[in-house]
């Protein structure tokens, strides 16, 4: 199946070469700014500001106000916002009740273009906050990260069908391997679900052994690929910069 691509301000994921993202760490609005000048020097194509690492995050008023700050610095460039629960890999536990409240807080904002929604949550709490973000014109890219494990091909592909089935506009599963056998199921799943979902996918295959996942995503079907400029947020992260001539030599004519 023809994916769909998704617009987001001058990109579009699922179309040509997967996007490159960065993750933003900053604990305080100053560290933030500074990090962001740093990846709009190195050219990324979306900025990821991980919330869950802010230490405002909890602020409804102070989170609006930076997350303003923010979308004046970049101008044109995407903003991604996520909130990565404890259980997933994120840097703080926060309850469901919270979790959905802030996700309503960040979507009120109005600095966002898109919006990280887990799916493994209660469904309703889910559909609404998919429901909330679509009000107004925010993409939502549902995630699931597993830490631990590979899942099988077809659980992989099951998780990335649900999230569509909720309401996702963009379907992210990140796995972690043990072999390579596990970054093939990974890249086997990625391959087969985009054959049947029209919506694109990210996906991503962790730590060393999963590298050649963030690289291989135009081949097999990953949309979009998170890279560094100065820290990593997640295992297996390669540097912008090393990252964009990766892609480019692999990319499809």
């Amino acid at each position: 199946m023809k994916a769909t691509s998704v617009k987001l301000r001058n990109i579009e994921l699922g179309s040509g070469r997967p996007k490159l993202a960065v993750p933003v760490t900053g604990k305080t609005e100053a560290d933030i700014l500074s990090q962001i000048e740093d990846v709009k020097a190195a050219k990324a194509d979306v900025v990821e500001w991980r919330i869950d690492y802010f230490d405002g995050v909890q602020d409804a008023d102070k989170l609006t106000a930076t997350g303003q700050k923010i979308r004046a610095a970049l101008g044109e460039m995407v903003l991604l916002t996520t909130f990565r629960t404890a259980s997933e890999g994120g840097e703080l536990p926060l309850s469901d009740d919270d979790y959905f409240k802030l996700c309503q807080t960040v979507v009120d904002g109005g600095y966002t273009d898109a919006l990280d929604v887990e799916r493994y949550h209660d469904e309703a709490a889910v559909r609404q906050a998919v429901k909330a973000a679509h009000a107004k014109n925010v993409v939502v890219i549902m995630s699931n990260h597993d830490f631990d494990k590979t899942p099988a091909t077809t659980d992989i592909i099951r998780r990335l069908s649900d999230m569509v089935a909720v309401g996702a506009d963009v379907a992210k599963v990140a796995v972690m391997p043990h072999s390579v056998e596990d970054v093939l199921t990974l890249l086997t799943a990625t391959n087969q679900a985009r054959q049947t979902l029209s919506q694109p996918l990210i996906t991503m295959s962790m730590g060393d052994l999963g590298k050649v996942s963030r690289i291989a995503g135009e081949v097999f079907g990953s949309s979009l690929s998170f890279a560094t400029v100065g820290a990593a947020s997640a295992p297996g992260q390669i540097s912008l910069d090393h990252l964009k001539g990766e892609i480019d030599d692999l990319k499809l004519s």
